[in-house]
């Protein structure tokens, strides 16, 4: 029986991508979360169309934690150790989107990364959604 020549896989090394240059889920670059406070701003306007669906997201994966206002009351909130924050009278309220931008994206001290969950798109219109509960509650508190 006849043998050929041993072909080892990557006996030649592929070609390695400087760093930054690839697409990374969602077309971000890799960047720490003090990156994207300082960097990103959110891309998409508070048309009815990204509020809704940004309502739907942040109903289906941030309440049962945050709670439909967004307090951190949600149904599951007693059970979790951290206490979810308070997204709309919090500290949330001054940070830039960047910084919710990217704690969707790569999680917090107790909450999970959304990155595999969410497009970037969609990610930015939960920030949209953020937003809106934000200024929600200034009207009511403003109109008091």
């Amino acid at each position: 029986m006849y043998r050929g020549p041993a072909i080892q896989p990557l006996e030649v090394a592929p070609r390695v991508m400087p760093t930054g240059t690839m697409p990374v889920k969602g077309g971000l670059p890799p960047m720490s979360r003090e990156e994207m406070t300082i960097k990103l701003k959110n891309p998409l306007q508070p048309t009815a169309p990204n509020l809704k669906h940004g309502k739907f997201l942040f109903m289906t994966d941030c309440a049962p934690c945050h709670g439909d206002n967004g307090r951190g009351t949600g149904p599951v909130a007693h059970l979790l150790r951290t206490k979810p924050a308070d997204l709309v009278m919090g500290l949330s309220k001054a940070l830039p989107d960047g910084y919710i931008y990217g704690t969707i994206r790569d999680g917090g001290i107790a909450m999970p990364s959304y990155d595999d969950i969410m497009s970037s798109h969609e990610r930015w219109q939960v920030v949209l959604f953020v937003r809106h509960l934000q200024q929600q509650a200034a009207q009511k508190t403003a109109s008091k």
